[in-house]
């Protein structure tokens, strides 16, 4: 009876994230993931400890694709890439070419907006050592991601950070993997969008010299350059 009442509870939320596009606090989706948050709620209670939404207006033309919350950044502030070194580097980008206003200060009340954009995650939970599962991603994007991208009406170009999130979106978008093969710098035409790529931000990326600023920035200057060639 539990483990039915469970199944029902879950398609409930299948339901409501085809008109919400977010996750409950509580979603119950992915066992795994719900016993780590516990346990990070147990261990640190005044942290946020629970899916984090996406962040930025609906009505953006550019989504950004990063792919879970970090166990001390987002999972801990509640903001997308807020409280770790991949958020210095993504805001002051975004600052740079004018998809962000404001100063940013690592917190959610820094009162930094997003201009025209908006980022969200492949996976909305933490997950241990920052990996998840492909059922835990798969679940994630058909119960939320694969539903946030058509309701956002203006849309015209997405930015994937890292491997995972550019194949979780090529899904929601009903593409192939084959016909749109990662490669960070890659432009990539699917339907009326432009997918963008590029490695994931992450601290380990930057120390190790997989990604460098100038290519970080160079994606983001052929955003803007696709979004408003004049």
């Amino acid at each position: 009876m539990i483990r039915r009442s469970g199944h029902r509870f879950a398609d409930k939320i299948m339901r409501q994230s085809k008109t919400t596009a977010e996750p409950p606090r509580d979603c119950p989706l992915c066992p795994r993931l719900v016993a780590f948050r516990k346990e990070w709620r147990k261990r640190e209670p005044d942290w946020f400890n629970a899916p984090v939404h996406s962040f930025g207006p609906v009505e953006a033309r550019l989504l950004i694709v990063g792919l879970a919350p970090g166990v001390r950044g987002a999972n801990r502030t509640g903001r997308p890439f807020t409280g770790d070194y991949a958020g210095d580097l993504l805001y002051a980008t975004l600052s740079e070419f004018g998809f962000a206003r404001g100063t940013f200060d690592a917190r959610p009340d820094d009162g930094l907006t997003l201009v025209d954009a908006r980022i969200t995650n492949a996976v909305h939970c933490v997950p241990p050592e920052n990996k998840p599962t492909p059922a835990e991603i798969n679940t994630c994007r058909e119960a939320y991601l694969a539903h946030r991208i058509p309701a956002m009406p203006h849309l015209a170009a997405i930015v994937a950070l890292g491997r995972i999130a550019h194949e979780s979106t090529l899904r929601a978008l009903s593409c192939r993997l084959s016909e749109a093969p990662f490669r960070h710098g890659a432009r990539h035409v699917i339907g009326k969008l432009a997918l963008f790529d590029s490695y994931h931000c992450s601290r380990y990326n930057t120390n190790t010299g997989v990604l460098t600023p100038e290519m970080f920035r160079a994606v983001f200057a052929d955003v803007r350059a696709y979004l408003d060639p004049n």
